[in-house]
């Protein structure tokens, strides 16, 4: 139980610090986002759908 709240906890704290390097121009916040988002995903079906979406939208070294 206190393993699942300090993740989700853990989740949103590296999506805030996303949210907020992305109005800070000197810092990157994707590289905290993403992984929050990676975590909270676990969690949310949503943000589930989200990062399905957007690893659709994403290609890599794709065969034709």
């Amino acid at each position: 139980m206190i393993y699942h709240i300090f993740k989700i906890s853990l989740g949103v704290i590296l999506v805030l610090i996303g949210l907020i390097g992305g109005i800070i121009p000197i810092f990157q916040g994707w590289i905290f986002g993403i992984p929050g988002l990676i975590i909270l995903s676990n969690y949310f079906p949503p943000i589930k759908r989200l990062l399905s979406w957007a690893k659709e939208k994403v290609v890599f070294n794709k065969k034709v």
